[in-house]
């Protein structure tokens, strides 16, 4: 009757140390791939996705899946990107960091337009949005597009104040010089702390 009883049993424990188990592989997932990121071993890290998964995306964690997506945008695997970010549009259209990386792959592949679309579609913008967004214009040669993004910020930090710098000098423009005479008299006396904003500034 014992023996019966604990036969019974053991499949509940069973099924929730399988259930355990899978949580913990995910979350080992992202850790993994965040360690083979910073190493900047982005193939590799992208195979350990496929491995353990691809099968199970709507599952991970937005830490997960940040990483998964960093890692696309450093091999420049925009396809990949887009397939991942249509299956998880509504599971993370309110995660700040999901957002802000899917913009940087985006931009980093030269797809401007989708990330000009996503960014739009935030309500509550970061100031590391707005710095990703104007980086992605500099990069992809739009610096007047940068440039107007600027004034869109009311608060702008030394990070944006740098891209403005360099959206300036990659235009060339009387015009463009003018703005970096006009902004650099109003530079907060903090941000000359920042190396990098004295030097665009004298770029």
């Amino acid at each position: 009757m014992a023996t019966r009883l604990l036969s019974h049993c053991l499949p509940f424990p069973k099924v929730f140390l399988k259930r355990f188990s899978n949580i913990k592989s995910y979350i080992n997932l992202g850790t993994e791939m965040k360690l083979l990121n910073d190493k900047k071993q982005f193939e590799k890290a992208l195979a350990l996705f496929d491995q353990h998964g691809v099968n199970n995306i709507l599952t991970l964690s937005n830490f997960t899946l940040t990483q998964v997506l960093k890692a696309c945008a450093h091999v420049g695997d925009l396809q990949r990107g887009k397939i991942i970010h249509n299956l998880i549009a509504s599971k993370t259209k309110n995660d700040i960091y999901v957002s802000s990386t899917l913009i940087h792959l985006y931009v980093h592949c030269a797809d401007v337009a989708s990330a000009k679309s996503l960014f739009d579609s935030i309500k509550n913008k970061t100031p590391a949005m707005y710095g990703i967004m104007m980086k992605g214009y500099i990069k992809n040669k739009q610096a007047n597009k940068a440039i107007a993004l600027f004034n869109e910020i009311q608060n702008p930090n030394d990070v944006h104040m740098i891209l403005l710098f360099n959206s300036c000098a990659q235009l060339k423009t009387k015009e463009a010089l003018d703005l970096v005479k006009k902004v650099s008299k109003q530079i907060p006396k903090s941000f000359y702390s920042n190396t990098h904003l004295l030097t665009s500034l004298l770029d």
